[in-house]
């Protein structure tokens, strides 16, 4: 249960209306985070753009790779309702139960291609606190993506460290999403290593 209940519609109301009908039509139920978020409309509007953004896949950065990195950044952060609702993304956009077992151990698992590799490390740098992302990770990154793909990963990874530690905060909770298939735990170990002491 979240630290703050639910926000209630009232009246005409077409903001918190209109964001529980697209939650519900999407996810089946008005989700958590939506529900909990619409206690402040402008926070409520922003959530959604950002997570309309998160959503929609331009093309521009494969699907499964985009996935892959988005539960990397939930696991580091510790957010359970990131991790259920992330684990079932993951799965809908084609990423094996095997993979996704093995993301905690993505440098030696024989499951995880160099570009795998080197966009799982952008993620560890990017949630790392302070952000730590040298020159040349960066410029490995430029040897697969071009700068519009650069800016579509890095918004993505970073909207879900604020998706992440907003949830967190506020304690929202997993809400079955991924009930029946893998849901990927918080790295306890990782999240440690890149947080500043």
């Amino acid at each position: 249960m979240a630290r703050i209940g639910p926000a209630q519609p009232h009246g005409l109301d077409l903001i918190r209306r209109y964001a529980y009908r697209t939650a519900k039509r999407s996810y089946g139920v008005p989700t958590e985070p939506v529900t909990t978020i619409a206690h402040h409309r402008p926070s409520l509007i922003a959530y959604g753009v950002a997570g309309l953004m998160l959503e929609r896949n331009s093309g521009a950065v494969d699907r499964q790779l985009k996935q892959l990195a988005l539960l990397r950044s939930a696991q580091l952060t510790g957010c359970e309702w990131c991790l259920d609702f992330g684990s079932m993304l993951a799965q809908q956009a084609g990423i094996g139960q095997d993979k996704l077992r093995e993301l905690p151990r993505w440098r030696t698992s024989e499951r995880f291609t160099e570009l795998d590799r080197v966009v799982l490390e952008y993620v560890e740098g990017m949630t790392r606190t302070p952000v730590d992302v040298p020159a040349e990770l960066f410029d490995r990154l430029r040897e697969h993506f071009d700068e519009s793909q650069l800016v579509e990963l890095t918004m993505a990874i970073a909207m879900e460290n604020m998706f992440s530690r907003v949830n967190w905060a506020l304690g929202i909770q997993g809400e079955g999403f991924s009930e029946g298939m893998f849901c990927a735990a918080p790295d306890r170990e990782a999240a440690k290593a890149v947080v500043a002491v």
